[in-house]
């Protein structure tokens, strides 16, 4: 079987992808050197998933501490494992809106100058790999805020009979929109992916989040919503509901689902290829509804504050139109609703948090 090689593969996307992938048979080259710990702090590192993945996997799965903008490190790696690389999964990124304003210049490196680094390396030594890209709504800046929406007693929801009332299409422009650092740095990534297919031929898919999320997401207050969410109310730790009267909508979408996704792209690649991918209408809440649901399974209350201030480019609703993947890959489907979703993150993860908020009240 080929090799698969998955950056930020201690991260949320990339250690599923690492797990969906061994299971299967290959053997999978991880490439993560923990900067969400530099980005975060210790709460957020990915040390914890690295040593899970090395322990369930000894003999699939390699794991390198190597930095994506590390142009000769890069380069080495992938001359190592040469055409043998079937697939490369790049979700490594600094994920932070926050953040990103904080270090511009660390974002749009680590995001849009290590994508580059990745895609000059494929094309120079695994030319026929397959190349995916978690890449994010937030390229889509703040143009979904421009929709009509109609105020609900827990939610917004946008006009019956809108055009995207089933979802945001791929043909809502990314041009005239605040986007936040993050967001264009993480569309210039975008961008080069698409024309590393159309121009140089490379069979590339960049698959635009909403809200990704699982059990194994080392979540902050920063980056890591219903992981960070389920973490506080299991912990007692304070939360803040930022603007929009706790009613802004995302859609949800377990990080296995959409690791099935990115199987099915593999096993049948376009050239160039750009998706919409989330829960949609089959997964997503509004912040007032994940927090009740959040309580109703932990069976504890959020200690949480409203701040009126919302976060610059973030969506006040934003479901994702499936339609298009699901038109070219029919035989996909999402195994996980929200409360299905939820439930797995608490099962997976409130030992864990308990026991580490012990260790540091001790």
């Amino acid at each position: 079987m080929s090799v698969v090689l998955v950056t930020g593969s201690a991260g949320l996307i990339g250690s599923e992808t690492v797990e969906y992938f061994c299971e299967l048979g290959h053997d999978v080259v991880g490439v993560d050197n923990n900067m969400r710990r530099t980005f975060f702090g210790d709460d957020a590192s990915t040390d914890w998933n690295r040593d899970h993945l090395q322990r369930r996997f000894p003999e699939r799965y390699h794991h390198h501490a190597i930095d994506i903008r590390d142009q000769r490190a890069v380069g080495e790696l992938f001359h190592r494992y040469g055409r043998e690389i079937g697939l490369v999964v790049h979700t490594a990124a600094q994920p932070s809106h926050d953040w990103a304003a904080r270090e511009p210049l660390t974002d749009f490196t680590v995001n849009a100058n290590g994508t580059l680094v990745l895609l000059e390396a494929t094309r120079a030594f695994c030319p026929e790999a397959v190349f995916i890209f978690t890449s994010t709504n937030k390229v889509y800046g703040d143009t979904p805020n421009r929709l009509p929406l109609v105020e609900r007693e827990t939610r917004w929801e946008i006009e019956p009979g809108h055009a995207f009332a089933a979802g945001i299409d791929e043909s809502m422009s990314i041009d005239a929109s605040t986007h936040s650092l993050f967001g264009v740095s993480k569309a210039a990534a975008d961008l080069l992916v698409q024309e590393y297919g159309r121009y140089f031929g490379l069979r590339t898919g960049c698959f635009r989040g909403g809200c990704l999320t699982g059990p194994n997401h080392s979540g902050t207050a920063l980056h890591g919503f219903l992981s960070y969410l389920m973490k506080c109310v299991c912990t007692g730790a304070p939360y803040t509901v930022y603007g929009y009267k706790g009613k802004q909508v995302r859609d949800n979408i377990h990080s296995r689902d959409l690791v099935g996704a990115f199987h099915a792209f593999f096993e049948a690649p376009r050239v160039g290829e750009v998706y919409n991918i989330g829960g949609g209408r089959h997964s997503n809440c509004s912040m007032l509804e994940a927090i009740a649901l959040c309580e109703g399974i932990a069976g504890r209350e959020l200690d949480w504050t409203y701040s009126e201030t919302n976060r610059i480019g973030d969506h006040i609703w934003y479901i994702s139109d499936t339609r298009k993947f699901g038109g070219h890959y029919p035989r996909w489907r999402q195994e996980y609703d929200l409360p299905q979703l939820l439930e797995d993150i608490y099962a997976r993860n409130a030992e864990r948090w308990a026991a580490r908020q012990e260790r540091v009240s001790a």
